[in-house]
C-alpha cells in the first residue's frame, strides 16, 4: 500500500483525541472521521481537525482501511469483531477486551482475514524500555509500580486491566516462559471495580514477578526494577531514565571475601563500593512521543505487512495473565482461613470476578473480569 491510509478514529474521549489529532499530522494517514455517541465530544474533535463526526462507524465502512478503538474496553470485542470482519485494520486500546474469549476471538479473526491486529500497549515505545531492552537477559525477579490519582476515566475496568496490564505487558516480553502460578490481592474504595491490587507470578523459569497498581494514590509513580544474572535495572518510565548495575568481574567470580576484609579495607570498599565492586550507568533516553510512534508502527505494518510491535496476540496474553490475577484476587482470604470473608462471593473463575470493597467485607454484584 502506497496510497495514504483511510482511517477512522471510534472514540473522542481522553485517548481519542490524542489519537486523532497525531493522525491528522501524519503523512501515511488521511483522517477520514471521528466518532462518538457523544455528539458534543465528536463534534468539537471535528470541527477542530476538519473532518466529519459520527455517531456510529456503520457509515465509514466502506470509506476507510482500517481504524483505532478508543472506546470502554466492554466496546472493544463488538466494535472490533464488526470491523475486522469488514476487511479493516485495528488499533485497539488496552486492554485488547474485557477477556480471554473476546481477545481470542479477536486476534483468530485478524488472522483469518489477514488484518493487522495491534495492541495500544504504549510503555512498548517508551524511550526508556526501548534504550534497556536489549540489555535484559534471562531476568529472575521483576519488581513493578505503577500508581497514580484517580483519572475518572475507564471506570468501566478496574485498576489491573487498567494500569498494570501495562507492566504485565512489558514482564510478557521479556520473560519467554510460561506463568505457572499467580497470587494477588485488592481493594475497591471508588468501586465497584479493584483500585488497588497487588500481584506475584511465578514463571516456569524460576521468574518471579510483583506488581503493585493504585489508581487512588497520592503520587503518580511508574516504574520497574529487573534483576538478572549479571545486572540489575531500574526503569523509570515518567521520567524516562535507566540506570543499569553491573558486579566486578572479582565479585562474580566470588573473590570478593567480605569476612576477611580489615576495619580500613572496609571502610574503603563501603566508600568505592559502585566504583569497585559493583559499576552503575546512568543513561537517560531521548525524549519521543510514544503514541505517535505507536501510530508510525501500526501504518508500517498496514504498509508492509510485518507484525507490529504488540500485535493482538501479545495483547491476548496480556489480557489472560490479567485474568489470572483477578481470579486469584476474588479468591483471597481475607482473614486468611478457609471458612472466612474472602474478595469474592463468586464461585465462576475467573468470567466473574468481583472484590471485595476498601475498608468491608461484604457480597457485591456479580460482574465480568476487570
Amino acid at each position: 500500500m502506497t496510497e495514504k491510509i483511510r482511517i477512522a478514529v471510534i472514540g473522542s474521549g481522553h485517548l481519542g483525541r490524542f489519537h486523532a489529532r497525531l493522525i491528522e499530522a501524519n503523512t501515511d494517514f488521511q483522517l477520514v472521521g471521528v466518532v462518538d455517541p457523544d455528539r458534543d465530544a465528536r463534534n468539537a474533535l471535528a470541527q477542530e481537525l476538519h473532518v466529519a463526526g459520527f455517531d456510529t462507524y456503520q457509515p465509514l465502512l466502506d470509506n476507510i482501511d482500517a481504524a483505532v478503538i478508543a472506546t470502554p474496553t466492554e466496546y472493544h470485542h463488538r466494535i472490533g469483531m464488526e470491523l475486522l470482519l469488514a476487511g479493516k485494520h485495528l488499533l485497539v486500546e488496552k486492554p485488547l477486551a474485557g477477556n480471554v474469549s473476546e481477545s481470542d476471538a479477536l486476534v483468530k479473526c485478524a488472522a483469518v482475514g489477514d488484518r493487522i491486529l495491534q495492541v495500544g500497549h504504549i510503555e512498548r515505545f517508551n524511550p526508556a524500555f526501548l534504550a534497556v531492552r536489549n540489555k535484559i537477559e534471562h531476568p529472575k525477579f521483576i519488581e513493578a509500580c505503577r500508581f497514580s490519582g484517580y483519572s475518572f476515566r475507564s471506570t468501566d475496568i478496574g485498576v489491573v486491566l487498567d494500569l498494570m496490564i501495562h507492566d504485565v505487558d512489558i514482564i510478557l516480553s521479556m520473560v519467554h516462559a510460561r506463568p505457572i502460578r499467580v497470587e494477588a490481592i485488592g481493594a475497591c474504595v471508588i468501586g465497584p471495580q479493584e483500585d488497588i491490587a497487588n500481584a506475584r507470578i511465578v514463571f516456569e523459569d524460576g521468574c518471579i514477578a510483583n506488581l503493585s497498581a493504585s489508581r487512588v494514590s497520592y503520587d503518580v509513580v511508574r516504574k520497574m526494577q529487573i534483576w538478572c544474572p549479571d545486572s540489575f535495572i531500574a526503569v523509570d518510565y515518567s521520567d524516562t531514565t535507566v540506570r543499569v548495575a553491573h558486579p566486578s568481574e572479582a565479585l562474580l567470580r566470588g573473590d570478593c571475601d567480605v569476612q576477611k576484609l580489615s576495619l580500613a579495607e572496609k571502610q574503603q570498599a563501603k566508600q568505592r563500593f559502585f566504583d569497585d565492586w559493583i559499576s552503575v550507568e546512568n543513561i537517560t533516553a531521548e525524549s519521543c512521543n510514544a503514541l505517535d510512534n505507536e501510530l508510525r508502527d501500526f501504518a508500517e505494518a498496514i504498509k508492509t505487512g510485518s507484525s507490529p510491535r504488540v500485535p493482538g496476540s501479545a495483547g491476548r496474553d496480556a489480557v489472560a495473565v490479567c485474568e489470572q490475577i483477578l481470579a486469584s484476587l476474588a479468591r483471597h482470604a481475607w482473614d486468611g482461613q478457609s471458612h472466612g470473608d474472602v474478595g469474592s462471593q463468586s464461585t465462576q473463575e475467573p468470567d466473574t470476578i468481583p472484590v471485595a470493597p476498601f475498608g468491608m467485607i461484604a457480597p457485591m454484584p456479580h460482574r465480568r473480569a476487570g
